[in-house]
């Protein structure tokens, strides 16, 4: 199973940030949606 995670990086440096960071600097850091395999102790502590 897989969740998809948002994640900022500067377009700049190439350095991965918060979203949030990214959100207020729309000029230097792109949002990225990446996917993540979950493994089973993740979705037995969601349960």
């Amino acid at each position: 199973m897989t969740t998809k995670v948002k994640i900022g990086r500067s377009a700049v440096t190439g350095r991965f940030t918060t979203e949030q960071q990214a959100k207020q600097q729309p000029k230097s850091h792109v949002v990225e949606t990446i996917q993540r395999h979950t493994t089973k102790q993740a979705q037995a502590k969601k349960r």
